[in-house]
């Protein structure tokens, strides 16, 4: 059988779609869906992976942006902090509150600067569920114990940790539910605009093959790419520009025990996060350079290494040195370029620009996360008077994503469930499983150990991994290790290639089209 996007792609034909999305990273993994579920014709193309640039390479946090209110960024702030809210409902199983513990140094910002801020942070969301800040006295709390003496007063406040890419897919995969097409591993060559459609031409970055579709607008969400698609492929231009600031993080071994995550301050006005990162590992992030070179070929410098090991270590009485980085990752962020000087203060908020002088087209300058869904709100409801079939009521921001299908609170409830339903699985496989996929987790497991199938490494299953390529696009081992199961920091190099091994055996084998919605799996909670 051919490959996913193979089949897809003969099974498009002539017929136009409504929809052209360009780009696999949250933005048009969003857009994709609210368009589909509002009755429109919808083909989403992605280069390589879903989420394997930027959308991957985040910070792993939904929220509100506490920094972003010192350059007086209140209704992003504002937007995001109400997002929050919506997005802990609609994903419960991979995003979940998390408390953030604030140092107070006497050598930065005031503590009245930081008391003032956190007031607004807890009041700018008039509908907030989660607890709000409260002071610490840093020599008393538990959470002051990792910390160096000097540190006596501090803050803490709530927001939200994110699963980033298995965000991306389970938007893509609600899109392809309500209607929508994916196609990963394809790339637009060129688009030619007419004054009614787009004609794009599109290639299977794996065999080189190339196929012609059609659509009444186009979405350009290329991410850092946005600028080049414009000027290179569909030869429009644009009055607005993106900057690229690369962002990069460290994980070391566990440093602190707890849940709470740590904000810190520097001396260069930026900030770090310290993170519980997959039980045993903390995350330490992030960096703000310019990029001028390759989106795509991307990664940290020693200097940065050097930089959040010393960030970190002015506040932890534990050392944490280059030696002790386990792994590293670096993404670039498409910032909407608004002539800041310094690469912290370019903004964080999104530009959607339309141009509807012959067939319409909407280009993504910047964005965050956070504010994912109501960006493609927003870029639907921009598109809506260019294509008539999107005249229809917003739906997303009360739609669970799939396997999201409980309320927050219920969380503990369905994990006690699920280890009933498979007992042989270990407390850590359950608790995995049922963060990474929620409801579906039955789709995965059962109730017989033998019917997992092959083991590579850890708690990775044959069960897992046929589930991933069939139903969420994954086509390699590092689509599966560090996208969809993040398990590639506890597999051997040798049970990685078997894994790969096996992954290719099963494309070659005949994969299920995942783009077909009615082979979507659906989630057995009986």
């Amino acid at each position: 059988m051919s490959s996913i996007h193979e089949v897809s792609s003969a099974a498009t034909g002539s017929a136009p779609y409504d929809l052209l999305v360009v780009g696999g990273g949250i933005n048009g993994c969003g857009i994709a869906r609210d368009a589909a579920g509002r009755g429109a014709k919808v083909l989403l193309v992605e280069q390589d992976d879903l989420a394997s640039h930027t959308s991957s390479a985040s910070t792993k946090l939904i929220h509100g942006g506490l920094r972003y209110l010192e350059y007086y960024e209140f209704r992003l702030v504002r937007e995001a902090l109400m997002e929050r809210e919506r997005l802990l409902k609609i994903a419960p199983h991979i995003i979940w509150p998390m408390r953030f513990v604030l140092p107070h140094s006497k050598m930065l910002r005031p503590a009245w600067l930081l008391r003032t801020g956190l007031f607004l942070y807890d009041h700018l969301c008039p509908n907030m569920t989660l607890p709000r800040t409260k002071a610490l006295n840093l020599r008393t709390a538990p959470a002051g114990k990792p910390l160096r003496s000097e540190y006596v007063r501090g803050f803490e406040y709530s927001d939200g940790w994110v699963q980033d890419s298995r965000l991306v897919v389970l938007n893509a995969m609600d899109a392809v539910r309500v209607g929508a097409r994916i196609q990963t591993r394809t790339r637009l060559v060129k688009a030619v605009r007419g004054p009614q459609a787009w004609t794009a031409t599109l290639e299977d970055t794996e065999t080189g093959e190339q196929s012609t579709v059609q659509a009444r607008a186009l979405v350009n969400a290329a991410g850092p790419w946005v600028a080049e698609l414009l000027h290179d492929r569909l030869n429009v231009p644009s009055r607005n520009r993106v900057r690229l600031v690369k962002g990069s993080h460290i994980v070391v071994p566990r440093v602190f025990d707890g849940s709470q995550a740590y904000i810190f301050q520097n001396p260069d006005k930026r900030i770090v996060f310290a993170i519980p990162y997959e039980q045993d590992f903390t995350l330490i992030g992030t960096t703000d350079v310019p990029w001028e070179q390759d989106p795509g070929q991307v990664e940290i410098s020693p200097d940065e290494i050097s930089y959040l090991c010393e960030s970190v270590n002015r506040y932890f009485t534990k050392t944490v040195r280059p030696e002790d980085v386990v792994w590293s990752y670096a993404g670039v962020r498409p910032l909407y370029d608004d002539n800041s000087g310094n690469a912290s203060a370019v903004t964080r908020d999104y530009v959607l620009d339309v141009d509807a002088a012959a067939a319409p087209i909407l280009s993504v300058f910047g964005g965050k996360i956070t504010t994912f869904r109501k960006l493609a709100e927003h870029a639907v409801e921009k598109l809506a008077p260019h294509l008539p079939v999107l005249r229809k009521p917003a739906w997303t921001d009360g739609t669970p994503l799939p396997g999201g299908e409980f309320a927050p609170k219920d969380f503990d409830a369905q994990l006690r469930r699920f280890r009933g339903y498979a007992p042989h699985l270990s407390e850590r496989s359950s608790w995995r499983l049922m963060r990474n996929y929620g409801l579906r987790a039955y789709d995965i497991a059962t109730s017989d150990p033998r019917a997992m199938g092959q083991m590579f490494g850890d708690t990775l299953s044959a069960r897992e991994v046929d589930y991933l390529i069939d139903n969420e696009w994954a086509r390699t081992s590092e689509d599966i290790l560090w996208r969809r199961s993040r398990l590639g920091l506890f597999v051997s190099d040798a049970d990685r290639a078997a894994l790969q091994t096996y992954v290719e055996g099963r494309i070659q084998g005949g994969v299920a089209p995942v783009s077909d919605p009615s082979l979507v799996t659906r989630q057995n909670v009986a």
